[in-house]
């Protein structure tokens, strides 16, 4: 008699089949399946988020914009804002000339729109130098992935494990998508149909044909779209400095939960303690960089802390508080350290 967990496995798998079209674009069946907590539906979540590092020229934050139509005042200019488009005239305007001033003032009242789609209406400058300074507590906030844009509609078929519902959706906009992965449950798997279009921060449009290729056209984008490098951090310096916790680690299946309490303080001279309720456990670590990607190796002997261990941990992306590591091989597996 089959188990309840392999019954929802087979009504999962034969869904996620048979929700792909019945001709030859099975070819390009949907590359497995993830959840609310995978790592490629946060990546993806960040892709659809709003724009907002566009009009930093005028709102000075990333994560937050104006919404259109609005009017500012350059060095005595009045210019309304209708598009994107319109920023040019701001930027026109300051470099026309070097000795101005080059002030831009808001005509409020204005509504501000989150990097989640949230507005809120701003009636005057100081509710608004309130507003700046709050998202500026928040420097390291994961914020939008730029230089990747999708090409809608794309069609996610969906399985609700708790109640054996499946489903499948269209989604047409980037705010559609990123309020479908907010609203998903724990107990939903989701895979994306493919081929799916995008295009890069270069305007060139790629097929994305499996999961893991849409998460090295993230990868991409991270390290060579300009509006992603809003700082510059070094690697080594950033591990060294504080003490990490592992928010998320997947090998093969999830295995957070064992690394619970852990804390882990990487040292200049290249020793790494890991320290639980008074325990510690000293290892190695070390970062090389191989073909212009950074790579983070990790030595402990204890049958916990050894599982960690891997010579492939290879950088995605980092600031001041979060790394975020992956190994490809037959699978994927991800490392995650947050700072305590």
């Amino acid at each position: 008699m089959l188990s309840l967990k392999k019954y929802f496995s087979i009504l999962l798998f034969l869904f996620l089949l048979s929700c792909q079209n019945e001709t030859e674009e099975q070819n390009s069946n949907a590359e497995g399946t993830v959840t609310k907590v995978s790592p490629l539906t946060s990546y993806l979540q960040r892709v659809a988020m709003v724009p907002t590092v566009q009009d930093n020229i005028i709102d000075n934050s990333s994560y937050c914009t104006i919404k259109f139509p609005y009017t500012v005042t350059v060095n005595n200019e009045n210019i309304t804002l209708n598009t994107a488009a319109d920023y040019q005239k701001v930027l026109n305007n300051i470099n026309a000339s070097t000795t101005d001033d080059d002030d831009v003032k808001i005509d409020f009242p204005v509504t501000m729109v989150y990097y989640n789609y949230i507005e809120k209406f701003i009636p005057n400058q100081s509710d608004f130098n309130t507003l700046i300074d709050y998202w500026n507590l928040y420097p390291d906030l994961l914020s939008k992935i730029n230089g990747l844009n999708i090409n809608y509609p794309i069609t996610i078929n969906s399985y609700n494990s708790s109640n054996q519902i499946a489903s499948s959706v269209s989604i047409t906009s980037d705010q559609t998508f990123f309020n479908f992965i907010k609203n998903l449950n724990d107990s939903e798997y989701i895979s994306l149909r493919y081929p799916i279009t995008i295009r890069d921060y270069n305007s060139q449009t790629k097929s994305i044909a499996s999961n893991l290729d849409f998460e090295n056209a993230i990868k991409y984008a991270i390290d060579y779209c300009p509006e992603n490098n809003t700082a510059s951090l070094q690697f080594a310096e950033t591990i060294t400095k504080g003490s990490w916790t592992i928010p998320y680690f997947f090998d093969d299946s999830e295995k957070t939960s064992s690394y619970s309490g852990y804390s882990f303080v990487f040292k200049s001279d290249k020793s790494v303690v890991a320290a639980k309720a008074g325990i510690s456990e000293t290892g190695q670590w070390d970062n090389t960089s191989y073909y212009g990607v950074q790579e983070l190796k990790i030595k402990f002997n204890s049958e916990l802390l050894s599982k960690l261990n891997n010579n492939n941990w290879k950088l995605f992306e980092f600031n001041n508080s979060q790394i975020r590591l992956r190994n490809v091989g037959n699978g994927t597996d991800y490392l995650y350290f947050e700072k305590k």
